[in-house]
């Protein structure tokens, strides 16, 4: 199989160039792009082009528009890179014969209730990243016929910051942490988002009619308080010096961090369609988290 990979320095892609190396050539590119080939999302047409030079068995999305204040000031280009860019590259892949692997978001729903979403439930996204990321969904189905849309939530890679690395700072700058506990969803490692996205692609190439739209992400849930208290005592375990403890990560309502953009409450997915599609197991949050950490926490080798 022949793969061209957009968006490969991100956290999901970095873990794609390794997951999707066994199922053939993968073509990885980021935005400057390479070899005359682009990569830059700002230019929908040139990236249709790439597709239509390399003619890949299957275009895997894993580039986005992802700071989620900043849309609310720069519609635009969020809507640029995460709808009409997806679209172009789905119709291309078309064009080609290719199959269509994009990734969306828990944001395409409004968040409400306690129930965790499924792939029929009506979207109502509450901000401008939310409301791009559903054009671009729907941009995708109705240009590929083979395509997987993978919706997630909470991602969190070993390659760049994210919520584990800025909680063991804070930790260890201050004696007490405010997080938010009204907002609840499942931290998804990139490393098992792409393993199973590989499973799926190769499912899709030999069997067409498991295209479709999933929910992809760790099982059970917390908030992001859980969460931090979690990441704070997974720490103190391996004995790292941080001036808060466990006790001292304090639970807050969202409306405490007034921010641009309106977060879902609820981010929970129910992935109980892509399990038995392509009969995977999807393992609790917390044994990621703890892998994670085990990385972050691991003393360097001289």
């Amino acid at each position: 199989m022949k793969i061209l990979l957009f968006g490969c320095n991100g956290q999901v892609g970095w873990e794609l160039q390794r997951s999707l190396a066994p199922l053939g050539e993968v073509t990885a590119l980021g935005a400057k792009g390479a070899g005359g080939l682009h990569g830059d999302f700002r230019d929908p047409e040139a990236l249709a082009g790439t597709v239509r030079a390399v003619r890949p068995d299957a275009v895997v999305n894993a580039a986005a528009f992802t700071d989620v204040d900043r849309a609310e000031a720069e519609p635009e280009l969020a809507r640029t890179v995460n709808a009409f860019a997806p679209a172009a590259l789905a119709r291309a892949a078309e064009d080609v014969g290719a199959s269509m692997v994009h990734y969306s978001t828990d944001y395409v729903f409004d968040g409400s209730g306690i129930r965790p979403w499924r792939e029929d439930d009506t979207p109502g996204p509450l901000n401008v990243y939310g409301r791009s990321k559903l054009e671009g969904e729907i941009g995708v189905r109705e240009a590929a016929s083979r395509h997987l849309v993978l919706r997630t939530s909470w991602v969190y890679g070993v390659h760049g910051r994210n919520f584990a690395t800025t909680m063991l700072q804070l930790a260890a700058e201050r004696d007490e942490l405010l997080v938010v506990d009204d907002q609840y969803g499942a931290p998804t490692g990139a490393d098992l988002l792409a393993d199973v996205t590989a499973h799926a692609l190769r499912t899709l190439h030999e069997r067409p009619d498991r295209s479709g739209t999933y929910h992809v992400c760790a099982g059970g849930e917390t908030s992001w308080h859980g969460y931090a208290r979690f990441v704070v005592g997974k720490a103190r375990q391996a004995g790292e010096n941080l001036r808060c403890g466990v006790g001292q990560v304090r639970g807050v309502p969202a409306t405490a961090f007034p921010a641009a953009a309106r977060r879902p409450d609820n981010s929970r997915l129910d992935t109980a369609r892509f399990r038995a599609t392509f009969g995977l197991s999807l393992p609790p949050w917390q044994q990621g988290v703890a892998r994670l950490l085990d990385q972050l926490l691991r003393p360097a080798v001289p």
